[in-house]
């Protein structure tokens, strides 16, 4: 069975990285990525989120490792 995008069934084009709350989703406890496998995100959405975390991350909005 598919997973269907939740970027695409929610409507959001853009992925911001100040909405901390979404981003939080898709990391694991330890503050990494979850892969497109198993978030059933789509290919477009998955690097938008990428940079999205990144830009965060920088920010100091997300952790780079949780313990």
């Amino acid at each position: 069975m598919n997973k269907q995008c939740y970027f695409s069934q929610n409507n959001i084009r853009n992925i911001d990285y100040k909405d901390t709350e979404i981003l939080k989703k898709f990391l694991n406890p330890h503050g990494r990525m979850i892969s497109r496998k198993k978030t059933g995100v789509c290919a477009r959405s998955q690097r938008q989120l990428a940079t999205a975390v990144k830009y965060a991350r920088f920010m100091g909005l997300l952790p780079y490792i949780a313990r």
